[in-house]
């Protein structure tokens, strides 16, 4: 079996793996809530981590399979599995560049732009490592490939690649505008001064838990969505998959483990972990402020 055979076998059985998984674990992410932010452990433990520097480097993972990946083409039939043209005229690469744009936004200037954020259990940049080691791969080691060539050729004469491209692009900044509503309530939080006395009358668990950078956010999508920084990032991944892969078929479950790319699986990934956190979020606004606006759904417009 060639080199190129082999990262066939490995990558198909990754691929499908992927598409797997995410559905099975998405109905019990419905009753357990991941341990950060405002799930985050409410009692000191050794297993607790620095909630910036945990997500810097959870999510820096994902960029860096992803160039490893694209660069050494694993599924070129070269023998020298030649990097692809490192030109954003060639449509791989463009695409390419899209995704590491998004990624230094959300692994290195949005944290750092961020006053405060929570720890984390340990569990959850463990399992972020995972996510995004596999995901990042998964999409360098498509792009890169001479079914990505195939399939863009020609890419950037078409309507449909220019709409999935300012989809993305309408996704990344709805994602930033409205993850900065929710930085400036924290940096308003931050700069209030404490009242000891408050402080002194929240002991144990309750003070613990005191959590003065949430307040409820107004402003753009937040009008009609509880999280509308989930929403314009599953737009944004819609837009990149449109543009990046023909969709794939849902005949059946065969077909569609046979069809499924990369960005497709990355896109319905998304959907499938992060609505359940969307809904528990949503359920954790009522209960925490009762003039929480009733209208509001919780991440998809007019509808859930």
């Amino acid at each position: 079996m060639s080199d190129v055979q082999y990262a066939q076998l490995v990558y198909d059985f990754v691929r499908k793996w992927f598409a797997i998984i995410p559905p099975l674990i998405c109905p019990a992410t419905f009753t357990i809530d991941a341990p950060f932010g405002r799930f985050s452990p409410s009692e000191d433990s050794i297993f607790l981590v620095d909630g910036i520097k945990s997500w810097i480097f959870m999510e820096l993972v994902s960029p860096a399979t992803f160039i490893y990946t694209y660069l050494h083409s694993p599924l070129s039939p070269t023998t020298a599995a030649a990097a692809p043209p490192l030109t954003l005229s060639h449509p791989p690469t463009f695409l390419a560049a899209l995704f590491l744009v998004h990624y230094l936004n959300r692994a290195i200037v949005s944290p750092l732009r961020t006053p405060s954020r929570s720890k984390s259990h340990i569990a959850v940049p463990l399992s972020a490592v995972f996510f995004n080691t596999v995901n990042g791969s998964l999409l360098g080691t498509y792009l890169s490939s001479p079914a990505a060539h195939s399939f863009l050729s020609g890419a950037f004469s078409r309507p449909l690649f220019w709409a999935g491209i300012a989809l993305w692009a309408v996704g990344l900044i709805g994602n930033i505008a409205h993850d900065e509503i929710l930085l400036n309530l924290r940096r308003k939080a931050k700069l209030k001064p404490k009242n000891d006395d408050d402080d002194d009358n929240n002991n144990g668990k309750d003070k613990s838990k005191k959590q003065e950078h949430y307040a409820i956010p107004y402003g753009g999508l937040y009008r009609f969505i509880s999280y509308p920084n989930y929403f314009c990032e599953w737009v944004e991944w819609f837009g990149f998959a449109l543009a990046a892969s023909s969709p794939p078929s849902f005949a059946s479950l065969v077909a569609f483990l046979h069809t499924a790319t990369p960005p497709w699986l990355f896109f319905f990934s998304e959907i499938f972990l992060m609505f359940p956190r969307a809904w528990r979020g949503h359920q954790w606004y009522h209960d925490r402020f009762p003039d929480y606006p009733k209208e509001r759904k919780a991440v998809i417009p007019f509808l859930l």
